[in-house]
């Protein structure tokens, strides 16, 4: 088989009769979306592009809980990493890539970024939930919330630095088989 062809339905990467064409399609679907980090709608633009894809996809089940996720994780790359100015690369406008990939089981949300710092979840400040509760507003911390709230919805997070700086932070949502639908599997590959 000559390099890079497709012969009887296959790709070229499956000579070995693997997967077919067909069969990819069935099985993973992809997209993603690259982003001016500064913009004023990019997390509006990343929340549009996450929901609009999961009901393309027969997903909507998910769409709220990953459109939180999505604002949470793209709010934090506007929040800190644009904060950051790269000296040897004046002008140079940091993006932020959102990429969503559905596979028959789950579900894959990643955020990247240029900022190499990871991700971190406040320490404890002494407040748990039913002494929250009680709690004036003014109290409670103002930020760390978000990474919180992504750890909740999502049934794994982690990051990874990226090859070449940046990083990533990914969820994992497990599906069932159902249409559009959560499994409600246990609580596995959560991160920190």
């Amino acid at each position: 088989m000559e390099s890079g062809k497709v012969v009887r339905g296959l790709l070229p990467a499956a000579e070995a009769g693997i997967v077919g064409r067909a069969e990819v399609a069935a099985r993973g679907r992809f997209r993603a979306l690259t982003l001016l980090a500064s913009a004023q709608d990019t997390p509006h633009t990343a929340r549009h592009m996450a929901v609009g894809t999961l009901r393309s996809w027969e997903l909507a089940g998910l769409a709220e809980d990953v459109e939180l996720c999505v604002s949470e994780l793209v709010g934090n790359v506007v929040l800190h990493a644009i904060n950051d100015p790269n000296p040897l690369m004046p002008g140079h406008r940091p993006v932020v890539t959102l990429t969503l990939r559905s596979w028959p089981k789950w579900l894959f949300v990643e955020v990247a970024d240029e900022d190499s710092d990871p991700p971190t979840l406040p320490l404890s400040d002494g407040f748990g939930p039913d002494l929250a509760e009680d709690l004036p507003e003014a109290l409670l911390p103002d930020h760390g919330r978000g990474l919180h709230i992504v750890r909740t919805l999502a049934d794994g997070v982690w990051w990874t630095p990226g090859e070449s700086g940046g990083k990533s932070v990914f969820c994992r949502f497990d599906l069932d088989d159902g249409p559009g639908g959560r499994s409600t599997g246990a609580d596995e590959g959560r991160w920190m």
